[in-house]
């Protein structure tokens, strides 16, 4: 990693990180006590913009996710650099999922059509609990 910007007492302040091996950036913004505060993080392969937002101990704690093709696929809140808390997840430019997330995974919330209207309001947890005591019932029928 190559770091290029302003230090206060020895510690960087505000600047950018580039990939040592592609020679590409792949942070820019603001740190406090040398780890990453708030700033935008790029791919280091095409250089395209993959998050914007809140730093926590080098991790994303808040702000908008990006894919590749620059399109927004996620928005709101992470904890340890995954999504947890409340989000919105994007498809196509529009609202797909809209609620809290938990381990990187939907929770519970609203799942939206592709015309961005409410298809249903879905608890997961509850949902994978009654589909794994279905998976069991079934086996118990297929075995005996």
């Amino acid at each position: 990693m190559i770091y290029e910007g302003e230090y206060l007492d020895n510690k960087r302040i505000k600047g950018k990180e580039f990939d040592s091996y592609h020679r590409t950036l792949i942070f820019e913004g603001e740190y406090l006590n040398n780890k990453m505060k708030k700033g935008k993080e790029y791919n280091s392969y095409n250089d395209k913009l993959i998050f914007e937002g809140e730093y926590m101990n080098n991790e994303r704690n808040k702000g908008k996710e990006y894919n590749d093709n620059g399109d927004l696929v996620y928005e709101d809140e992470y904890s340890k650099g995954r999504r947890n808390g409340k989000g919105k997840e994007y498809g196509y430019n529009k609202l797909r999922f809209e609620g809290e997330y938990l381990d990187n995974k939907r929770n519970k919330g609203k799942e939206y059509n592709s015309d961005g209207k409410l298809a249903y309001e879905v608890n997961y947890l509850i949902m994978k609990s009654w589909m794994e005591k279905e998976k069991n019932i079934v086996l118990k029928i297929k075995l005996n």
